[in-house]
């Protein structure tokens, strides 16, 4: 991808700041009283998503100016460029594409959509097999239990679809392992049975710590309950490009499915790695899903910029983070199978774009991407929700509301919605301090207490939000979601000029770790720690 100038040397880009500076002190509530059509206007649908981005501080004025920044960012050459297999990730002179992953042609990467083809089918196999009971352990016991164990992109992925996927699950129990935390190993194989247990290895190099540490471990379960080295086949399957570790592990060539250095672990969940997906809620619900996915990308690849999904919640994200100083952003979904989306959104924007320099390496002058959290409805209300309201922060939020329920509990559903647009329009309106005046008056209190309390009630309101609606939550809506919040990533990261699909800064703490593993080991090392460091590794090594 050609070099483009720095977000900050943009032509428009001060001009836009200087519309910021005027929108600092504009209410959206006049905004949308003035304009009939706001409401309508700034709502967008794809993909069997709806974007409504009618209470944020900007108008149509604005509106425009980021959109010129997108032009100026050579953006639609951008989106092409990924769509098409480019080397977006010039660090490492790999194209990203994952798009390819849930694609249904080959787009002119036909030898690798053959490879994808070809894992599709491996994953296909694999899940109505073991979904019709037609597996079975050492013991001759069908498997009715799955163990994803992995780490990063080899766990949040497939843990949220799995999780927000509940209600279309099939005959197998799928479960997941991440933390080298032994507790968590533990506390997983507590409630299941070697024999009825299958394990998917999810590690591109088959030499991740945790995931081997875990692996090793779950190996020596099975060996313990009366498995032989050779049922190890039986009850393991391996995601990895290291097929000879793998095989020394005691998992053969024929239960390894591929993991392609084209494909960064963030957005790896199309992939084999979403194996365990696939088995959970069985192969056609799981093409849905890709289906859902592919939708989106084909909305991102040809919608005018003005009204693409994943553009304009792009250019909202810089809008906040540097014309207004916005250092966070919160995901705050109103259903509870999708729980675990604000962890997966945490490693998919911040690892992404949580960097420095330009693609170039030139130091940036300007902020990248925000820290990203959240958590699903409405427990936040009663924790988090007063710093939305009253604190100091801008915190520009994302609801996420699925329009039914799989539960059948319409009462209860209604009350959820009812929560979520009421939180989207508090953080709109808000409260003035005469309002809250009179409020305490209407409850009884006397004049002065109420002029006493009414500035603690008073909220300033103004605070931007989104709300992404769909009909209900299924495996292509889940699909199109998650694709949405991939491409608004790469978006912020094309206009802020860095590579969204490296992450070198994860590397640094593995090489310290494996030092200092060393050291806890006992080993000769000639690694240099520092005083503080040496002193916890002593306190350590005294109570051993």
């Amino acid at each position: 991808m050609a070099a483009t100038p720095l977000f900050s040397q943009l032509p428009s880009h001060e001009e836009t700041r200087t519309l910021a500076t005027t929108m600092h002190t504009a209410s959206v509530s006049a905004l949308l009283a003035e304009d009939p059509r706001r409401a309508t206007d700034f709502t967008l649908a794809a993909a069997g998503l709806q974007l409504d981005y009618s209470k944020h501080l900007l108008d149509r004025t604005a509106l425009q100016a980021l959109l010129q920044l997108a032009v100026e960012a050579k953006m639609e050459t951008a989106i092409a460029g990924l769509l098409a297999g480019a080397e977006v990730n010039n660090t490492e002179n790999r194209p990203a594409l994952h798009t390819l992953l849930r694609a249904g042609s080959a787009g002119g990467l036909g030898d690798r959509f053959t490879e994808v083809c070809k894992a599709r089918d491996t994953m296909r196999q694999w899940s109505e097999r073991l979904n019709a009971g037609q597996h079975a352990g050492f013991s001759g016991r069908p498997i009715t239990d799955v163990v994803n164990i992995g780490i990063g992109g080899s766990d949040l992925g497939p843990r949220l679809v799995t999780e927000a996927l509940r209600p279309y699950q099939g005959n197998v129990s799928c479960h997941y392992v991440a933390n080298v935390d032994p507790a968590d190993l533990q506390d997983t194989l507590l409630e299941l049975e070697p024999a009825s247990t299958l394990f998917v290895v999810c590690s591109k190099s088959f030499r991740t710590e945790e995931t081997l540490t875990n692996s090793l471990a779950a190996r020596q379960w099975m060996k313990t309950a009366g498995a032989r080295d050779e049922d190890l086949d039986k009850h393991f399957l391996a995601v990895t490009s290291n097929l000879e570790a793998a095989a020394e592990f005691g998992i053969s060539p024929g239960n390894c499915l591929p993991m392609w250095d084209w494909v960064g672990g963030r957005y790896s969940v199309w992939s084999a790695v979403g194996l365990s997906c696939a088995i959970a809620v069985g192969w056609d619900n799981f093409q849905a899903f890709l289906a859902g996915a592919a939708a989106m990308d084909e909305h991102f690849g040809s919608a005018p910029l003005a009204a693409n999904m994943p553009v304009v919640m792009g250019l909202l994200e810089a809008w906040y983070v540097n014309f207004f100083g916005a250092g966070n952003h919160v995901v705050l979904p109103y259903d509870n199978n999708l729980q675990r989306l604000p962890d997966f959104l945490q490693q998919l924007t911040m690892e992404s774009n949580g960097k420095r320099v330009s693609r170039d390496g030139k130091p940036l002058d300007y902020r990248t991407g925000p820290v990203l959290w959240g958590s699903a409805g409405t427990m936040g209300q009663h924790s988090f929700h007063q710093l939305l309201h009253q604190g100091t922060e801008l915190c520009p939020a994302d609801f996420i509301l699925p329009l039914t329920t799989h539960t059948g509990m319409s009462e209860q559903h209604r009350r959820l919605v009812a929560n979520c647009l009421a939180q989207s329009r508090t953080m709109m309106v808000g409260r003035s301090v005469a309002q809250a005046r009179e409020s305490l008056l209407s409850r009884g209190m006397d004049a002065q207490r109420a002029d006493e309390l009414a500035p603690h009630l008073a909220m300033p309101g103004n605070r931007p939000n989104s709300v992404i609606t769909m009909a209900a939550l299924t495996p292509a809506t889940l699909g199109a979601l998650i694709a949405l919040y991939e491409h608004r990533t790469y978006v912020s990261g094309v206009l802020w000029g860095i590579n969204s699909f490296d992450q070198w800064g994860v590397e640094l703490g593995k090489e310290i770790g494996g030092q200092i593993l060393g050291l806890l080991s006992g080993h000769d090392s000639d690694a240099e720690m520092d005083p503080a460091t040496e002193r916890l590794i002593k306190e350590w090594a005294e109570v051993q």
